[in-house]
This record gives structure tokens, C-alpha cells and sequence, in this order.
């Protein structure tokens, strides 16, 4: 298990080696292994790259944010402008009916919602008006369709863990309970208990995912 001393240098490393994170403006805190990040950042973009970089590092048990988004004077807009900017951003998306997402924007914080089929199409969405100039913040409220039987989500879910080759893909219990699936048993890699999760999220209807699986080296 690291120390909170290493824990806090790898994740200080995995800030400086993302390019579009300045790390030298971000403060690290680490207790207990949940770590802070605190201070200022250019770009709502900016902040949200330096939260996955951080919950890439092995050993990090949770993450407060307490960064500010501040904008220089050249990215402010208007409400108005950020709100045309995301519209015509989910117009060009493929696979992707605008029309089933509406857009709200207050105070720079983008506010999605709606119905969509599919969770990429959630992911889509929030990735597109992401990185508009001027955006402090992104919501997505974007529900999911449940529409699939249950029967058939965790046969599908089941197979598509067969078919990545997973050694361990008996080894792991799918339950359903009205779009929501829980993920339990052993896996033996950080990246089978991703595998596994994705497998979840691709099936139809899926609208949130509990991940109970447990690693085992």
C-alpha cells in the first residue's frame, strides 16, 4: 500500500504529464489516501483532465475538488453564445439525435437534458460541449431509456465479457434490477474490472452501473 507522501508525487507526476493540465497551479492535498485538489484553472476542460488524471493513479481512494474555474478575460461569453455553441456542437454529432437533449446554460454551467437509447450517447453529448469556450461547468442530466428486458441485458452483458476473453468472466455475478446493474465477484487486473464494467454500459438500456467486482493479484 503507498503512503500518502508517494500517493501525493504520483499524482503531482500524472498532472505535470498531461498536457492539458498546468500542474503548477493546482495544489495536491493527501490524507488517508483520498486526495484534494485545490486552486485555480483557465478552463472547465482543463479541470476535468486534471480529475481523471488523478483517478488514474493506482492507490487513490477518493478525490475532493475545490478548483476554481476561472476564466481569462479573452474565453468569457454570454449565456446566450455558450447555449448557441452547444447546440450546434450536438447538431453535428453522428449517431446522435439532438433534438432528444436540451441544452441550459446559467452562469457559464451547462445543464444537459433528456432521453437517450445508449450510454456512449450520454458520453457523446457531455464530451461535445465540454470543451466550448467559456464553459465553467457541465451537468448531465440525460436519462437513459430503459427499454430491454432484463433477462435479456444480462445475456448480453454475459456474452460480450466471453467474447473480450476474459479468463475470469464466470467468475463474475450480474444482476439487473430495472436498468441498474451490479457487478460482483474477482477479477485479477484493473483493466478486467474495467473491461467488465464497459461490457455493462455497452448493453442497451443500462443506466447505472455498481461496481462490486473486487481485484485480486
Amino acid at each position: 500500500m503507498k503512503t500518502d507522501a508517494t500517493l501525493k508525487q504520483d499524482v503531482l507526476a500524472e498532472l505535470k504529464w498531461v498536457p492539458a493540465v498546468n500542474a503548477e497551479h493546482i495544489g495536491v492535498e493527501v490524507e488517508d489516501g483520498i486526495v484534494t485538489l485545490a486552486g485555480n484553472v483557465d478552463s472547465f476542460a482543463e479541470k476535468w483532465h486534471a480529475e481523471e488524471a488523478v483517478q488514474r493513479v493506482s492507490g487513490v481512494k477518493g478525490l475532493a475538488v475545490e478548483l476554481d474555474v476561472i476564466l481569462p478575460g479573452s474565453s468569457a461569453r454570454s449565456d446566450a453564445d455558450i447555449a448557441l455553441s452547444a447546440e450546434n456542437a450536438l447538431e453535428w454529432l453522428v449517431f446522435f439525435n439532438k433534438d432528444a437533449v436540451k441544452v441550459m446554460v446559467e452562469d457559464g454551467w451547462i445543464t444537459l437534458s433528456g432521453e437517450v437509447d445508449w450510454d456512449y450517447q450520454k458520453q457523446i453529448a457531455t464530451g461535445a460541449v465540454r470543451y466550448i469556450r467559456g464553459v465553467k461547468g457541465v451537468s448531465d442530466q440525460i436519462a437513459i431509456k430503459s427499454k430491454t428486458s432484463v433477462g435479456t441485458v444480462k445475456s448480453d452483458i454475459e456474452a460480450a465479457l466471453k467474447r473480450h476473453a476474459m479468463g475470469d468472466a464466470q467468475k463474475i455475478t450480474v444482476a439487473i434490477n430495472e436498468g441498474d446493474v451490479t457487478l460482483t465477484g474477482a477479477v485479477h487486473s484493473r483493466w478486467e474490472r474495467e473491461l467488465a464494467s464497459q461490457s455493462a454500459w455497452s448493453a442497451p438500456g443500462v443506466r447505472n452501473v455498481v461496481d462490486n467486482m473486487t481485484v485480486i493479484y
